[in-house]
């Protein structure tokens, strides 16, 4: 999880629950403090979130050792009434779909390939 963005101020597209899934789908085995840090969250959030996460269903962890290993569970069906029948495996696969089509420009700022 490379490239850390800067902090953001304002209103965003994504919510804090979608970048800590997107985080988790990204490496099943990341740790709470590196999703902090990437998503740009407090820990304590982050645990926050995977928890709502788990009670609804969407996450489940198994403890090996002194870490985790999340599984999303794919077919989950989005919360919100206007995203009615689009599943969990549909974000994510934007959001890495969205991901593989950026190309880091000299710089280090990330932009669209055409």
């Amino acid at each position: 999880m490379d490239g850390v963005p800067e902090p953001h101020s304002g209103w965003t597209f994504l919510t804090n629950h979608a970048r800590v899934l997107a985080a988790i789908a990204d490496d099943r085995n990341v740790r709470i403090r590196d999703i902090a840090a990437h998503c740009r969250l407090t820990e304590r959030a982050v645990q926050k979130i995977i928890a709502d996460l788990e009670q609804d269903g969407y996450l489940s962890h198994t403890r090996e050792g002194r870490s985790n290993t999340y599984r999303i569970d794919p077919g989950k069906v989005l919360r919100h009434p206007a995203e009615a029948g689009l599943t969990v495996a549909s974000l994510l696969s934007l959001l890495v779909q969205a991901e593989a089509d950026r190309v880091t420009a000299p710089g280090g700022q990330p932009h669209a390939t055409t």
